[in-house]
């Protein structure tokens, strides 16, 4: 299968990139808007650049042109973007997955594109990293055969070191405090994002502050569970000073004396460099479920993975280098477009984790 990663030399498609380079199904195709950055590593991996603009007019005919069979999308960030990309695969008869994690992105985009796949005969699966691809797969595992889910509360704790783009600074500054829809106790609440940080506890680290985030397992999990009551995100920065001072920045916001916290995305991306050397190369996530299990007994448990030596950005890219996988080997999908929810097992995951040294465990608590 001939494969594009959009975005291929990017920080996650590198991964996607290397981590499907040597398959015998699939033949690699490097796609962005930089010649060398994609001739250099198409080098390194045996694969072929191919010099695209995701947002070009003519994506669909250069995909159908060079026999494209799956378009891996990660040039994100994706909260402003459309489903261009996936419009172009589906005109062009290929198979779609990306990496998205802008909540209006992937909870609108089965009802926008479910019928251009299915009539290509091809599926499209939006969603396929952390959120909700590897959460959906812990939520499962965890909660096999109970009879009601209660609350599920999770938490991505990158480390201080991990790299990132301004652009994707400036994402997550365009929800700092503003308003965001919530579960809880079985109603739509708004909270704001990046506001009140709570103390977050893991299973090998120190416990962190950790903050409200605007993704899509808000809004995915009530529909994918129906019956639960609670359903809370938060993403926990390494460094406290970093997330109280995103807290502020939500203050500012909230009382009007900061009206665009985005603006900010170069001069706080510059900061956080000056402030690696004082944090590590450990990140994490937990995810902890309440509920009843099958005999009836109220049961609380918890999953909770800890990435060092910066191993932690493989996570966002499993979900998509299994399903890649999957579709190079000829396993059926069905057709259609739909997020990337309930779609990987966690057992298909643990061969990941492992081969990047990361350790996973499950900690159980009877409640009364």
């Amino acid at each position: 299968m001939r494969t594009l990663v959009l975005g291929g030399y990017g920080q996650f498609g590198a991964r996607i990139v290397r981590a499907l380079a040597g398959q015998p199904e699939t033949s690699l195709w490097i796609g962005g808007r930089d010649r060398e950055r994609a001739g250099a590593l198409a080098r390194q991996v045996d694969a072929m650049p191919f010099v695209v603009d995701a947002q070009s007019p003519d994506l669909a005919r250069r995909l159908q042109a060079e026999r494209i069979g799956l378009v891996i999308h990660t040039a994100g960030p994706f909260q402003q973007q459309d489903w261009h990309v996936a419009e172009a695969a589906a005109a062009a008869g290929a198979h779609y997955i990306d990496l998205a994690d802008g909540r209006r992105f992937v909870c609108d985009f089965a009802s926008a594109l479910d019928a251009r796949f299915r009539a290509a005969g091809r599926c499209a699966i939006t969603g396929a990293s952390t959120l909700p691809g590897l959460s959906t797969a812990v939520i499962e595992h965890l909660c096999a055969g109970w009879q009601r889910i209660d609350t599920i509360d999770s938490c991505v704790a990158p480390a201080q070191t991990v790299p990132r783009g301004v652009a994707t600074v400036a994402a997550v500054l365009g929800y700092c405090g503003e308003p965001i829809r919530v579960w809880q106790d079985g109603r739509w609440v708004d909270r704001r994002g990046w506001a009140e940080p709570v103390a977050v506890h893991f299973a090998r680290m120190q416990p962190r502050l950790g903050a409200l985030c605007d993704v899509p397992d808000l809004e995915l999990l009530p529909l994918q569970y129906p019956g639960v009551r609670s359903v809370m995100f938060r993403a926990a920065l390494e460094l406290s000073v970093a997330q109280r001072g995103f807290a502020l920045l939500a203050a500012l916001r909230r009382t009007g004396l900061l009206r665009r916290p985005e603006r900010l995305a170069g001069l706080l991306h510059w900061v956080a460099a000056r402030l690696d050397r004082f944090g590590s190369e450990c990140g994490g996530m937990s995810l902890e479920v309440s509920g009843r299990d099958a005999q009836g007994r109220r049961l609380r448990r918890s999953w909770h993975l800890t990435a060092d030596h910066g191993h932690g950005p493989e996570v966002p890219c499993m979900a998509a280098v299994i399903l890649a996988r999957r579709l190079a080997r000829g396993e059926a999908a069905p057709p259609g477009a739909a997020p990337c929810a309930g779609l990987v097992t966690l057992a298909e995951f643990e061969p990941e984790f492992r081969r990047w040294g990361m350790v996973t465990e499950i900690v159980e608590q009877p409640m009364a």
